[in-house]
């Protein structure tokens, strides 16, 4: 599997540790959307589609099921978002 395109779209709104979210194609035939790009203590992460199954409790909707796809989606993602010429603001 190979990550063959990602688009960001930054987002900044006062108070809030979200900056951004993702939009990656895979393989050139399937596209993960709403990737969240979230400002942690020391670093930014990114957090998985999710919805909402209880009050208060959220349930991934697609995720990599090994660490090392997580660090491949993290690693293009936060590349992109650091590029200043590909990024749009909202």
């Amino acid at each position: 599997m190979e990550i063959t395109n990602v688009k960001v779209h930054k987002v900044e709104r006062e108070g809030s540790r979200m900056k951004g979210y993702a939009t990656v194609t895979l393989d050139d035939c399937f596209v993960v959307r709403n990737i969240r790009i979230i400002e942690g203590t020391d670093k930014l992460f990114i957090a998985m589609p999710s919805r909402k199954v209880a009050e208060d409790k959220y349930e991934d909707i697609a995720h990599p099921i090994n660490s090392e796809t997580r660090a491949m989606f993290e690693e293009k993602i936060l590349a992109e978002y650091n590029n200043p010429t590909s990024t749009e603001e909202e």
